[in-house]
């Protein structure tokens, strides 16, 4: 929701606020000037369910309706439940979260770099041979999780973020997830490095996705393999999603 809506969304929005003492007026169905001061007020001094502080932009997406709800004691997820990715979540095909169950695997064991930057004999494993250490892995990660998941491998091997990418976009898998239709375990993310038409970039592989926050398992953003968390629609440098089928 946002300035100039209408309905009784609006209206609930404007009585969950006045309760947390952040709207002082009467609730109206029409978020109005004082309806999006009272959104900034509370996202200025409110937190997503991974503790970090909302957006003032004074707009009421899943993350911030989230806060609201947390506020209100309405759910019962805590802040905190999306702090580790033990386990494989529901959703996305038997590829993607096969290979999602490697990732996870990788992750746990503590694996990445050992000895330097971008060395080690992980690194070496995730660059199969293409190139030598000490090279970036984010790419070589991913294609390690899909070759070595027991399915068949849905693109070629590659040690690049783009090249990956533009694979799966040729084959019709690009997707453009949103908040109606969130991304999926397994999916694959990729950001552009440098600039957007630079040849390097990044990837990573969708963990899961609650509450507006899109959480992934990356290699070779960190020395290890690790977890991280977005908000979708606010995430810098992205240059797309791929979905395997």
């Amino acid at each position: 929701m946002r300035f100039g809506d209408t309905g009784p969304g609006v209206s609930k929005l404007g009585r969950d606020l006045k309760q947390l003492g952040y709207f002082p007026g009467s609730p109206a169905s029409t978020f109005d000037d004082a309806l999006r001061r009272a959104v900034r007020a509370f996202q200025m001094q409110n937190v997503d369910s991974q503790g970090r502080p909302l957006v003032v932009d004074g707009v009421v997406g899943p993350v911030t309706e989230w806060a609201i709800t947390n506020r209100l004691g309405q759910t019962t997820t805590p802040a905190s439940a999306a702090a580790s990715a033990p386990n494989v979540p529901a959703g996305g095909s038997a590829t993607a979260r096969a290979a999602l169950a490697v990732a996870i695997a990788e992750m746990n064991a503590g694996h990445g770099e050992v000895g330097g930057n971008n060395m080690g004999p992980h690194v070496t494993r995730y660059l199969n041979g293409i190139v030598g250490t000490p090279n970036d892995w984010c790419a070589g990660f991913v294609s390690f999780c899909f070759s070595t998941s027991g399915q068949p491998m849905p693109f070629k091997y590659s040690v690049g973020a783009r090249d990956i990418l533009d694979q799966l976009k040729a084959k019709g898998w690009a997707v453009k997830p949103d908040n109606t239709h969130p991304p999926l375990p397994g999916d694959i993310i990729v950001w552009w490095r440098q600039a957007p038409s630079s040849w390097k970039g990044h990837i990573g592989i969708v963990h899961s996705y609650d509450n507006g926050i899109v959480r992934t398992i990356e290699g070779n953003k960190t020395s290890k393999v690790g977890s991280f968390v977005y908000t979708l629609g606010a995430i810098d440098k992205l240059l797309g999603f791929a979905r395997v089928p």
